[in-house]
């Protein structure tokens, strides 16, 4: 107990010494009275220097040696608040009379307080000669004080700098997400009459919209509630938003939560459970970027299903179409996850550079022939520049073959695509496209070769130089007419390779290889403010996009990165977009032709639809017409309502109705009959497109 008592004794000194300044109070000068209590040691340290220099005079002494140094000054002020000098240091004797006589005619202050009794107070300080006006000079003590309270407030500082988060997003270099649904809502405002947009590279960075399509001002007209923070953040916000001078940032949870019924399946029912989060933000009005994770589980129609499977890669149990590659959850269902991510930087007004992992789109319709957005997402460094009449956009893409007969160690196949995109607004009706892209591989060790980040050469000659093998050369065309706001017409031409000779003999020979598309928009159709109806036709010609390589085919993750069918088809789709406030609903009817491979151990040869066999694997080098092979004809139709629950992330309800008809002449273990009705419904966070239309 002793020893607890001496120990008593001893820390309490210190406790009392340690916290000795939260109930002192420095002594106060009379222009120092209304400062507050936090501030009183610089305003007595400011009163003193500005004391001293106004009446201090430098000895006579000191000024013929150019004297340069200080004097120190040990002094105190008492109960009474009467300032003593206790020590001086200075060179000259002159000097510390003179601080003597100075300090003399300091006035009495209010003394210093401790739990406001009146206390002693001692100062050191120096005294600078020669002098320096204070009034000119922060004091070090005043830095010091400055600087200490910046730290100890520099959290509350950041929390005061942020503002009411006020849709930055909107007219930012971010992309606005690809579906179509959600681009039909500004498809005809973006191709008026006389509109200098390009609408064929996708997607479109909300600073590309916002000239022609107020998103923002569209958000806030659907605004639903302002009441309360859950109301706000259901219907109207993001999850997070935080906006400052020179920085925001948003975050929302994404969902894709579905139950359905497969009527051809052997399990009960369809499901899909995608859970994730999806963070976009900028840094000043350059830099911006978005990422993503979804980490998700599902099980589709059977056919969707059989076709995963059917193109999984080597040792997993599938790969979901537009999405990745899946492992096997459960006995009959998939897990895939999926991220992408892209950072977007504007150095100036007419151009932006994105690196990512991602999808993107060519084309003004609901296919593409040149590069679409059915693939899984792959890494690629793209160039979008803007000038005069022209967007100019070049693409450089690192893809994956991941089939068996290619795995080496363990490791899928890296192979790289890159292509050019030229959109000229020739008038105010007619934009014509020029577009050319090259596949290659890492023949000879050449890895990514850097020849092809020239973003203004000929791929199609440095190929040629190359040598034949070293590549996969395409060029194409698009074109677009605006008949008037209501209506227009749009169209693309591919060709892989061409043989004039064998044109002018028509023999209909397997070297021309080309395929094309037409299409028309009809916008308000029939006087009904945003109903959009649509028309295209597509056909592609055998063995376009395929190669003797095999690796060269123009396919990632063996999904096409152009149509979805690959090539030797005809298809005609119908579809009808309609938006309203909230709701939304789509109708879409694709009717085609296909000509397939028998793959029946008798018949093995290649057709041309399996752009990843090899062509030399043909049958015939003349009559090679569209539909050869195992014809099939199939019909597709689609029918989807939704509606909007929170229209800053895109959460919807929806549900849908599809019908699937295929219908093979030849009925093979991979190939056959199908006839099926898919109901959907659920909960999505709609930011990407699902294509069913195998």
């Amino acid at each position: 107990m002793r020893k607890l008592h001496l120990l008593l004794i001893v820390l309490l000194p210190l406790l009392g010494l340690s916290q000795s300044h939260l109930y002192e109070k420095p002594p106060v000068f009379p222009n120092c009275e209304n400062t507050a209590v936090d501030s009183l040691k610089i305003c007595f340290t400011q009163s003193l220097n500005q004391h001293i220099f106004d009446n201090f005079k430098t000895p006579e002494v000191a000024t013929e040696a150019n004297y340069k140094g200080d004097v120190k000054v040990l002094f105190e002020v008492d109960k009474n608040g009467v300032f003593n000098i206790i020590y001086i240091d200075a060179i000259y004797p002159e000097l510390k009379t003179e601080v003597e006589r100075v300090f003399g005619l300091l006035p009495k202050i209010k003394p210093g307080t401790y739990n406001s009794n009146a206390i002693f107070f001692q100062y050191s300080m120096p005294i600078q000669i020669p002098l320096v006006n204070p009034a000119l000079m922060v004091t070090e003590a005043a830095k010091n004080a400055e600087v200490e309270n910046e730290i100890s407030n520099e959290i509350d500082s950041i929390n005061a700098s942020t503002m009411k988060y006020d849709m930055f997003e909107y007219s930012s270099t971010l992309n606005i997400p690809f579906t179509h649904n959600y681009y039909s809502k500004f498809d005809a405002e973006m191709n008026m009459v006389g509109t200098n947009s390009h609408t064929a590279s996708k997607p479109f960075m909300y600073d590309e919209v916002k000239p022609y399509y107020d998103l923002k001002a569209e958000k806030e007209s659907l605004s639903k509630s302002k009441d309360t923070w859950f109301s706000r953040k259901f219907w109207d916000e993001h999850l997070v938003e935080l906006q400052a001078k020179d920085y925001w940032l948003i975050i929302d949870p994404v969902f894709d939560l579905a139950i359905g019924k497969d009527t051809d399946a052997d399990f009960s029912y369809t499901f899909n459970n995608t859970r994730g989060i999806v963070m976009q933000g900028g840094f000043g009005k350059k830099f911006s970027f978005s990422t993503s994770f979804l980490e998700s589980q599902g099980r589709f129609p059977q056919y969707f299903n059989s076709y995963a499977e059917r193109i999984k890669a080597y040792p997993e149990a599938g790969i979901i179409p537009g999405r990745g590659i899946a492992k096997r959850f459960k006995e009959d269902a998939f897990d895939y996850p999926v991220a992408e991510a892209y950072l977007s930087y504007t150095p100036a007004k007419f151009m932006n550079v994105q690196f990512g992992h991602g999808r993107n789109f060519i084309g003004d319709g609901y296919r593409s022939l040149l590069q679409s957005d059915v693939s899984s997402p792959h890494t690629y460094l793209k160039l979008n520049a803007k000038f005069w009449k022209i967007k100019y956009t070049s693409n450089w893409m690192w893809l994956r073959d991941v089939r068996d007969e290619v795995i080496v160690d363990d490791s899928y196949l890296t192979k790289y695509m890159a292509n050019h995109y030229l959109s000229w607004n020739i008038s105010k009706k007619f934009n014509l496209g020029l577009f050319e892209s090259v596949m290659w591989t890492d023949t000879n060790g050449r890895g990514f070769d850097i020849n092809y980040l020239n973003p203004i050469i000929f791929f199609r000659a440095l190929e040629f130089e190359s040598g034949q093998g070293s590549g996969n050369a395409i060029l194409g065309m698009t074109a677009k007419y605006k008949w008037n706001n209501k209506f227009n017409l749009y169209g693309q031409f591919i060709l892989d390779e061409f043989s004039l000779e064998d044109v002018k003999a028509r023999n209909d020979s397997w070297k021309n290889k080309f395929g094309f598309q037409l299409g028309a928009k009809y916008y308000n159709a029939f006087n009904v403010k945003n109903l959009l109806l649509q028309f295209e036709y597509n056909q592609v010609r055998p063995y376009t996009y395929s190669h003797n390589t095999i690796v060269n085919n123009y396919a990632h993750n063996n999904q096409p990165m152009a149509h979805l069918w690959g090539a030797n088809f005809k298809e005609g789709i119908l579809i009808a977009r309609y938006n309203y406030k909230r709701w939304s609903a789509d109708a879409k009817l694709i009717f085609g032709l296909r000509g397939l491979d028998f793959d029946d151990g008798s018949d093995d040869f290649s057709y041309g639809g399996d752009i990843y066999r090899d062509y030399n694997e043909r049958p015939f080098d003349n009559g090679v017409v569209i539909g050869q092979g195992n014809k099939t004809h199939t019909i597709n139709a689609e029918l989807q309502g939704a509606y909007i629950l929170n229209v800053a992330s895109n959460l919807r309800l929806f549900g849908s109705v599809i019908y699937r008809d295929f219908d093979p002449e030849s009925q093979t273990a991979t190939t056959f009959s199908n006839s099926t009705v898919w109901f959907n419904f659920g909960l999505r966070t709609d930011i990407f497109n699902w294509y069913y239309d195998l």
